[in-house]
């Protein structure tokens, strides 16, 4: 993997990195580092990762998977290993066959002291809590599944999802999730290393509210054309959110690129 322009934000400069050598998971870690904590401690900082054709589609026959490669789940499981929580849409969840996270060995050390479990909570969500509570992403995590929904979420459903060791965590005063009042909640939690893997859906709704703070990117040489989804979805925000490049990466033709807002 080459690091191309902006040599020295967090990853190596353009010639410090022997052609055809493949980084470390420490070094994938180094160039994708959350900003440290200020004088007043830890913020939340919420990321998202995505992938997207050259024509835009964020799926191929409605999964993620088509357009990726073995570098971009590289990247994938270096995210999950420094955040604290994955956000993903239970829609994702059901097309994905989403499992737990899993504990890492190669990052056991740098979590233990960063203060976090051996692996990231996964926290859905889910307006209806219409839920499979029989996947391993409820019957069997290293640490307790969230649910993040409204409070106008069915008791029943609310019920159901505890009962099978889900956290159900209101986020909203209705029956939707307020995103603001997610990432508030996630916070109050200890989770501040935020990361969220979408589907598009979720993904525009944290770009309308404004919280997202930072866009991994990578974007997969292939044309798909066809109806898939772009990255994010929903209705348009009044003013288009500008972020800015901070580090990109090359690989066989595909780049791997971060974003923050400005």
């Amino acid at each position: 993997m080459e690091a191309v322009g902006l040599p020295g934000f967090g990853a190596p400069g353009v010639g410090e990195d022997p052609a055809g050598r493949e980084w470390s998971l420490a070094e994938l870690a180094a160039a994708y580092a959350y900003p440290e904590p200020g004088p007043g401690g830890p913020v939340p900082w919420l990321r998202a990762n995505m992938v997207s054709t050259l024509d835009g589609a964020a799926q191929h026959d409605g999964r993620s998977q088509p357009i990726s490669t073995a570098t971009d789940m590289r990247i994938f499981g270096t995210l999950r290993a420094l955040a604290d929580v994955v956000i993903v849409g239970a829609e994702t969840v059901r097309q994905e066959g989403y499992r737990p996270a899993r504990a890492r060995e190669e990052f056991a050390a740098a979590r233990e002291a960063a203060g976090q479990g051996p692996a990231p909570a996964i926290a859905v969500v889910s307006a209806g809590l219409d839920l499979d509570y029989s996947l391993p992403l409820f019957t069997s995590p290293l640490v307790p599944t969230l649910i993040l929904t409204g409070a106008a979420a069915p008791p029943d459903r609310v019920a159901a999802a505890e009962k099978a060791g889900a956290q159900v965590v209101i986020a909203g005063d209705g029956v939707g999730v307020d995103p603001v009042r997610a990432v508030q909640a996630l916070a109050e939690l200890g989770h501040t290393r935020l990361l969220t893997e979408g589907g598009p859906r979720l993904l525009g709704q944290l770009v309308a509210a404004g919280v997202l703070d930072e866009l991994c990117l990578t974007i997969s040489p292939m044309l798909t054309a066809g109806t898939a989804q772009r990255i994010a979805g929903g209705p348009s925000v009044a003013v288009p959110k500008r972020f800015e490049l901070v580090s990109l990466l090359e690989e066989d033709g595909f780049l791997y690129s971060r974003y923050r807002r400005t």
